[in-house]
């Protein structure tokens, strides 16, 4: 045996060593493989297609794939934790997540905007809305309940609490106002309306009317 030929032969023994080590080192990781442990490394192996990724081919059409990586020719990237809630792992450890939800792996629920007024953003069935309180209602939580009802166009502006047109008071919106008051028992029943009693009329039922 010639020195040129031990030399050669160290070389490829140190070369299936390394990367024997290299597939113990790596087998610690909870991340999936592409081959197992014990396998044999053919430095004439050939992979068609060619492992991907900075995968080793260690046998004809077998790829030893890199960490973050699996797949027969190493072309899936992983991520450990997996994405959850429909993410996509789009490289080691890099998660591309669906609509309403956020986070390194996809974990975090996100209401677009946030929920207001003491809403709580969470998933139901995959589908990412506001929990609002009882006194509060819409996508965010933005539109306060009156449950009196806001009459002659007055708008609930926060629970139970109505902002009246001009013109009209009361909790619900209700109740008339006329600048100068009716007269002789006649009521107020919209703004500077008087609904006069009989035998008086006029615009504040200030007039008798003569009896025939």
């Amino acid at each position: 045996m010639t020195m040129g030929s031990v030399g050669l032969g160290s070389a490829v023994l140190f070369l299936a060593s390394f990367v024997a080590l290299l597939c113990v080192c790596s087998a610690s990781s909870d991340a999936p493989r592409g081959v197992a442990v014990g396998f044999v490394f053919d430095p004439r192996a050939k992979c068609d297609p060619p492992c991907k990724h900075a995968g080793i081919c260690i046998r004809n059409n077998t790829c030893f794939c890199s960490k973050g990586y699996e797949g027969e020719t190493c072309q899936y990237a992983t991520c450990y934790p997996k994405c959850k809630n429909g993410g996509e792992c789009l490289r080691p450890g890099k998660c591309r997540c669906a609509p309403g939800f956020g986070g390194r792996y996809c974990h975090k629920v996100t209401c677009d905007g946030g929920c207001w007024n003491g809403g709580e953003c969470i998933a139901v069935n995959g589908v990412v809305k506001c929990i609002c309180p009882s006194s509060w209602t819409g996508s965010k939580c933005q539109e306060a309940i009156c449950p009196q009802g806001c009459r002659n166009g007055g708008i609930c502006v926060a629970p139970g609490i109505c902002s009246c047109l001009e013109g009209w008071l009361g909790g619900a919106c209700h109740a008339a106002v006329c600048a100068q008051p009716c007269l002789n028992g006649g009521k107020c029943i919209s703004p500077d309306k008087c609904r006069c009693r009989p035998p008086f009329s006029g615009p504040r039922c200030e007039e008798r009317k003569k009896s025939h």
